[in-house]
């Protein structure tokens, strides 16, 4: 018999839902993770931190997943209903129904359970007031549906779970990342090969469960899958997440399952360094484009900006940068907006250039100042005003110009005006592997490979061309939860039988 019943490959959320799940399920685990202590956490450390789950409105998630709030505090915030149906609505129409619909229901219906099981291993969540809401008649009002956040951020997500994790016995082994899948003649999964400190060594078990992201760092994946020119953008995140996971299954017979030519990217700073920063996080993001335009570097609007909440185009958008002259697109503010913008604009390490003047704003940022002028003034005049609302669509928009501005289109006539410069940053990758709603890796005939199991960003099939804000570590949780309890019940049997 092994010394542990479920090795748990990767460190972020979804890898630290599996372990704390088989964990409470009696299960001994260890996790392995590639980088250094100093690196841990993976994708998660990286972002907000916020989740999309199901629920019907304040009173609803106050009973177990937000217990901090005062009545105070409760007292200023509007959040409207996010119910199943509407999850599942939101979920199709930025797929275009390419979303598996197994898949879809186990992260909608597991979603509002799986936040209070987080709760109750000691996750606290807050509203997300500063990037989620705006203020509306004196209180803030919430929109786009991903609303709240872990305490902290990812950073505290991670940290909060990795302590809980080790105060419940799991065990963590840093530097140390699995290269192989071991299996018996049978097909069934016995444990890993690993690469650690001092080289290479097998590590048996029953189960294994692979959480070690997907293909976004590794530059020559993201060519051959995501295409030419991606090589180039910047990774939000982790550098270690090189598809290692997707490829040892891959190995075994795995079948690749999703949208393997697309990704979660965003309009991130031209100033970023090539991987995540930990101390900035993911303040590189530049997410108020709906309450300005965006331009390329030949001073012309290339998406609508209005088009939906910023929860449901921001990952298209950051995609359509890559296709823009220089990899780049340009936000532009006036001070009707300026002072509505999030807080990532107000970073030290920000790509910014003001100016009272279109003109000067065009030579400071060294594109053509005819071509930005003349954009701007058939914005202006498109632009047919209206009952301006921020955290609703409010159907102020323009007329007579392509792209169109579908919501919140005012004009960009108060210097001084204010440009970000922004080019693309990967998230993750949408293509991976196939589960079942048991999370069980399943094989290109379409059988669970036994002992398998696969949560996270390597699990294909849910996200398709886009994705809506807040269901990447939703779904992390939900099927990191499944994957360990089923792990551990499988192990556990396997030892009984043994």
């Amino acid at each position: 018999m092994s010394d542990h019943d479920v090795i748990v490959c990767g460190a972020g959320n979804a890898a630290l839902s599996a372990a704390l799940a088989a964990r409470e399920s009696g299960a001994k685990v260890l996790v392995l993770e590639k980088a250094h202590e100093d690196e841990k956490g993976g994708n998660s450390y990286f972002t907000a931190g916020g989740f999309r789950f199901s629920h019907s409105g304040l009173a609803d998630v106050c009973e177990d997943v937000l217990t901090d709030l005062s009545d105070a505090e409760r007292d200023q915030i509007v959040l409207p209903n996010h119910d199943r149906r509407h999850f599942y609505e939101q979920l199709m129409k930025v797929t275009h129904h390419q979303a598996d619909e197994e898949l879809a229901w186990i992260l909608i219906d597991n979603s509002r359970p799986t936040m209070a099981w987080l709760r109750g291993h000691g996750i606290r969540f807050i509203p997300m007031f500063g990037r989620q809401s705006f203020v509306v008649d004196g209180k803030h009002h919430f929109y786009g549906g991903v609303n709240i956040e872990a305490v902290g951020g990812g950073q505290g997500l991670v940290e909060a779970e990795l302590g809980r994790a080790l105060k419940i016995g799991v065990e963590i082994r840093y530097q140390t990342g699995a290269t192989r899948l071991l299996q018996n003649s049978d097909r069934r999964v016995r444990g890993v090969e690993v690469r650690g400190p001092d080289g290479y060594y097998e590590i048996e078990a029953p189960s294994v469960v692979l959480a070690c992201g997907g293909f976004e760092s590794n530059p020559e994946m993201r060519t051959r899958y995501l295409g030419s020119g991606w090589d180039l953008c910047r990774v939000r995140g982790t550098r270690h997440n090189m598809g290692d996971g997707i490829r040892m299954a891959i190995e075994i017979g795995a079948q690749p399952f999703g949208n393997w030519s697309g990704c979660h990217s965003v309009g991130w700073d031209i100033s970023a360094p090539p991987f995540g920063d930990r101390e900035v996080l993911d303040n590189f993001q530049k997410h108020s484009y709906p309450l300005g335009i965006i331009v390329n570097t030949n001073g012309e609007r290339f998406v609508d900006e209005g088009e939906d909440y910023r929860n449901l185009t921001y990952v298209r958008f950051g995609r359509e940068i890559m296709g823009q002259p220089q990899r780049t697109g340009i936000q532009i503010f006036d001070q009707k907006t300026v002072g509505m913008l999030r807080d990532e604009y107000r970073i030290r390490q920000v790509t910014k250039v003001e100016a009272n003047t279109i003109t000067e704003l065009a030579e400071g940022l060294e594109i053509s100042s005819l071509a930005l002028e003349k954009t701007v003034r058939e914005y202006n005049t498109a632009c047919q005003g209206g009952d301006y609302n921020p955290a609703i669509l409010d159907n102020v928009r323009t007329e007579g110009i392509t792209p169109a501005k579908s919501n919140w289109a005012l004009p960009i006539d108060e210097p001084p005006y204010v440009a970000y410069v922004t080019t693309t940053g990967i998230t993750f990758t949408f293509g991976g592997l196939r589960v079942n709603s048991k999370t069980e890796v399943q094989d290109v005939t379409d059988r669970s490979i036994p002992g398998l199991y696969a949560a996270g960003e390597l699990v294909g099939g849910l996200f398709y061309e886009n994705y809506p804000g807040g269901s990447g570590l939703m779904a992390g949780a939900v099927f990191g939860k499944i994957a360990g309890t089923r792990a551990a019940a499988h192990s556990l049997e396997r030892n009984d039988a043994v």
